[in-house]
């Protein structure tokens, strides 16, 4: 039975480029929603915070986390850290693919792999 696969990213994001191209070598039929061009809602972030943790989704590394003011980035909590996701997208980690309500947040090959066999 065919698994039903999303990935969600930002469609320039060179990791996101990775993700895809390893899913289309693997022939992985998936679709593709870019939050950044077709927004994010509240739940769906809610959803994959319960999933996978507000930590793991949230994109420290990014210039866009960096760029904020000290007084945003302390004192994070779940609900200050999706605010911060749904007003700026480029904040959540990519990708984040569902396969079948299972999240994968970020790109390794070996997690791909373990996840589509």
């Amino acid at each position: 039975m065919a698994k039903t696969v999303t990935i969600y990213g930002i469609k320039n994001c060179d990791t996101m480029k990775k993700a895809r191209a390893w899913l289309d070598e693997h022939g992985i039929a998936y679709a593709f929603h870019d939050y950044k061009a077709e927004g994010v809602e509240s739940g769906m972030l809610q959803r994959w915070a319960r999933a996978a943790g507000w930590e793991t989704l949230l994109n420290r590394a990014g210039t866009t986390f960096r760029k904020l003011p000290e007084t945003d980035k302390a004192g994070l909590t779940e609900k200050k850290a999706i605010a911060l996701m749904l007003a700026q997208p480029s904040m959540i980690k990519r990708p984040v693919v569902d396969v079948d309500r299972e999240l994968i947040v970020g790109f390794e090959p070996e997690t791909y792999a373990k996840a589509f066999r």
